[in-house]
Parts: C-alpha cells; sequence; structure tokens
C-alpha cells in the first residue's frame, strides 16, 4: 500500500472525477445551454460549484471533491517519495515542501480560493519538476529527459494560457496538462531509483 500509494491516489482520483464528469448537468463558459460535461469547453474547476453553469443543482460536486482528495494527496506524495532518492539536501528539502504544501494547496483549488489557489499551486508544482528534471537531465535516462522537457513546455504553456485568459484553447490544455502529469509522475515514480541520481550527489 505504501509503496503504490501514489498509484492508488491517482487511480481513485482519476474514477472520481470521471463519474463526476459524467453527473454534471451541463453548462460551460461558451454555453450556459450545453448538456453534460463537454471536455473541450469545460473546466473541471465547473464540477466544483453547488450549482452547475446551466443552473441545475450540480450532483457532481461532492464526486469531484473526493477526487481532488486523492488528486492533492497522491501529487503530495509524488514529490515525497522522489525527494527521498535525489541524494541532495537542498533539493530534497524543496521537494518535501513542495510536496506538503500542495497536498493542501491543490485542494483549495475546489474552494471559493480558486483563482488565487490555481498560480500558487501551479508554480510550486512547476518548481517541484524543474529541480525534479535538473537531476534526470544529468542520468543517462535520454527518454524521460525528453519526457520531463516536453512536459514543462506543456505545463508553461498551459500556465500562460491561464495567464492571457484564452479560455477556449485553456480548457482543452487543462486535459492534456492533468494526463501528461499523472503519466510523468507515475513513470517518474516506478522507473527511477534512487542509484539513479548516485551520479549526482552532493551536500
Amino acid at each position: 500500500m505504501v509503496k503504490n500509494s501514489v498509484l492508488i491516489c491517482i487511480i481513485f482520483s482519476v474514477v472520481f472525477l470521471v463519474i463526476a464528469t459524467i453527473l454534471y448537468p451541463g453548462g460551460s463558459i461558451p454555453d450556459k445551454n450545453s448538456v453534460g460535461f463537454d471536455w473541450s469547453n469545460n473546466f473541471f474547476s465547473n464540477l466544483f460549484l453547488d450549482k452547475a453553469l446551466n443552473g441545475a443543482v450540480n450532483p457532481s460536486r461532492i464526486w469531484a471533491l473526493i477526487g481532488m482528495v486523492f488528486h492533492s494527496v497522491g501529487y503530495g506524495l509524488f514529490f515525497i517519495h522522489t525527494s527521498r532518492k535525489i541524494p541532495h539536501k537542498h533539493t530534497a528539502l524543496v521537494l518535501t515542501s513542495v510536496g506538503y504544501i500542495n497536498m493542501l494547496l491543490i485542494f483549495l483549488i475546489t474552494t471559493p480560493l480558486h483563482d488565487i489557489m490555481v498560480p500558487v499551486s501551479s508554480t510550486l508544482t512547476m518548481l517541484g519538476l524543474f529541480y525534479i528534471t535538473v537531476f534526470i537531465l544529468k542520468t543517462k535516462m535520454f527518454w524521460l529527459k525528453m519526457f520531463c522537457i516536453v512536459s514543462l513546455l506543456i505545463f508553461y504553456f498551459t500556465l500562460y494560457l491561464y495567464g492571457a485568459g484564452d479560455w477556449g484553447l485553456l480548457a482543452v490544455m487543462q486535459k492534456v496538462t492533468f494526463f501528461c502529469f499523472i503519466l510523468l509522475i507515475l513513470t517518474i515514480e516506478y522507473f527511477t531509483r534512487a542509484e539513479d541520481f548516485l551520479q549526482n550527489k552532493t551536500d
């Protein structure tokens, strides 16, 4: 259970969020009268509302909240687990801090603090991923190096869209980023070991 805690949290998170999208009554930013959850127009944040954007009572909210609990814990555990693999005190401290702080911040995205928590949590996540990428770039895992670089570019582009207010493309990129990050953290969680980073050991 402990060894696979990140995977377990992600599986539960995805299952509950998918259930929430199925139960979402409807309504999106471009079309308040749309029916159901549109993956290209709706945001996950729409699932956390008491009432859907079309005005109907939102039964998906409780499922989405449970999903975000597992989501936040899973992401937090990932950074904590990775901090134990990298033999660098400063990096380990940063990743551990990102892990514990993001457990709270990611869940707060579901509250009225959403607009504040999104950039803060995203910035912390990018910081943690940047530290991890720096060490992966020093290993011999070429395919993982490329994956980390591409993922960072995708994440930064998504943040740019959020800042620019391009809601149409952002709705799509949110899903791309979500599933890309899931794949990335599972890859790092299961395909890297402490031995991979020993050549970078420094105090």
